[in-house]
């Protein structure tokens, strides 16, 4: 019997198990996405999920959820204070989790992102509940405090396992934590009713305007290369703290016109619709679930061989071309080749489509199952 099946028998045998998720917040973004997959699939295989969030009790879930998931929204999101008003912020949080975690009565706790791990090791402390922490970005280069970095490597081993998106990214942490981790990559879940309005010749980009997304290496590439693609034009879709500073790049590159930067997309996705071809310009990565979701969508994608991701999901030449890392001129530079030659957009569109189907949400989610299934079967005693 593969592991599949013993998920299957297990969720027949074992029904109704009490599934707490917590996340910062259910904004755009892969992380939020992630867990809108998992909390919608494990509901709709009849188990109790509560997500809880640190977010104020007005917000939404960009994603949609299934209507039976239950969000518990703590009211004490993030917020830029002094060092000592941060320690009371995070003391608040812990002890609303641990309140919000008890009332939730789970069988099973899954927590995403580092802080929010930390904060829930600290609110479970004494909780008879198995924990799984997820990691989603690159954890050896992500910035992190010196006392958040402390409290990690002293509460990490208190968590029953973890779960990474990459083989590099699991293999940072000690050999006792790599004993029980998973590691699982994003799902390419595409909506089902996008339009192609494409042809425009847009080059497009997502993600969050920080330093990470690596948009002013991005901007700098374009500028290269504007002149000799008059009819192409950037769109750099997301919201975040850089873009005033992004705004002014672009405009002192003399980009005004060329370079868009319409901000979140009114529905998840929706990007995939006008977008001729991808480019992904991160410093670094947890997965880079938008370069997965422009290939599902048969676009033709360049990226950066960052940490850790798209070295997994690209073959440099045959689905996408990759370039080194923070190398603007090799970014230009393929950028120039692929904007300038649309047999080989049409070939390499066609090759990632193919590729991308190594992660569709059936097989990803079977994965997330046997992560609850070994928790659970720990939990209760069995072997």
């Amino acid at each position: 019997m593969n592991e599949r099946q013993n998920v299957l028998r297990f969720e027949k045998t074992n029904p109704g198990i009490r599934i707490t998720i917590i996340i910062p917040g259910l904004s755009a973004g892969g992380t939020e996405h992630v867990v809108n997959l998992i909390a919608n699939h494990w509901r709709a295989s009849g188990h109790t999920v509560t997500i809880i969030t640190f977010e104020t009790p007005e917000s939404i879930s960009y994603y949609p959820l299934h209507p039976d998931v239950t969000v518990v929204r703590l009211g004490v999101p993030p917020r830029r204070t002094s060092k000592l008003g941060s320690a009371a912020a995070v003391g608040l949080r812990i002890l609303r989790l641990r309140s919000a975690i008890q009332l939730s009565k789970p069988d099973f706790i899954l927590s995403f992102l580092t802080r929010t791990n930390v904060m829930v090791l600290a609110a479970t402390f004494s909780m008879p509940v198995p924990v799984v922490v997820s990691e989603r970005n690159n954890p050896a280069v992500q910035p992190f405090g010196r006392i958040w970095k402390w409290l990690q490597s002293h509460l990490y081993p208190r968590a029953f396992g973890l779960v990474t998106m990459t083989q590099g990214a699991l293999d940072y942490f000690p050999a006792a934590m790599r004993r029980r981790g998973w590691v699982i990559a994003n799902a390419v879940d595409l909506p089902g009713d996008w339009v192609d309005r494409r042809k425009n010749n847009t080059l497009t980009a997502v993600g969050r305007l920080t330093h990470q997304k690596g948009f002013d290496l991005l901007l700098k590439a374009f500028a290269q290369i504007a002149a000799k693609h008059p009819d192409w034009r950037l769109v750099i879709w997301g919201e975040g703290d850089d873009r005033k500073a992004l705004e002014a790049q672009r405009d002192a590159l003399g980009l005004r016109e060329r370079v868009e930067m319409p901000g979140v997309t009114s529905r998840p996705g929706l990007w995939v619709e006008t977008a001729d071809v991808f480019v992904l310009s991160s410093r670094y990565e947890g997965w880079g679930i938008v370069l997965l979701e422009a290939m599902a969508a048969g676009l033709p994608v360049v990226s950066y061989e960052c940490e850790w991701g798209p070295g997994t999901m690209v073959t440099n030449g045959d689905d996408g071309i990759l370039v080194p890392c923070e190398n603007v001129d090799a970014l230009a530079g393929a950028l120039d080749a692929m904007l300038g030659n649309a047999a080989l957009r049409k070939t390499l569109a066609a090759k990632a489509a193919v590729s991308a189907r190594n992660y569709l949400p059936e097989s990803i989610l079977a994965r997330w199952d046997e992560v609850l299934l070994s928790a659970v079967r720990q939990d209760a005693g069995s072997v």
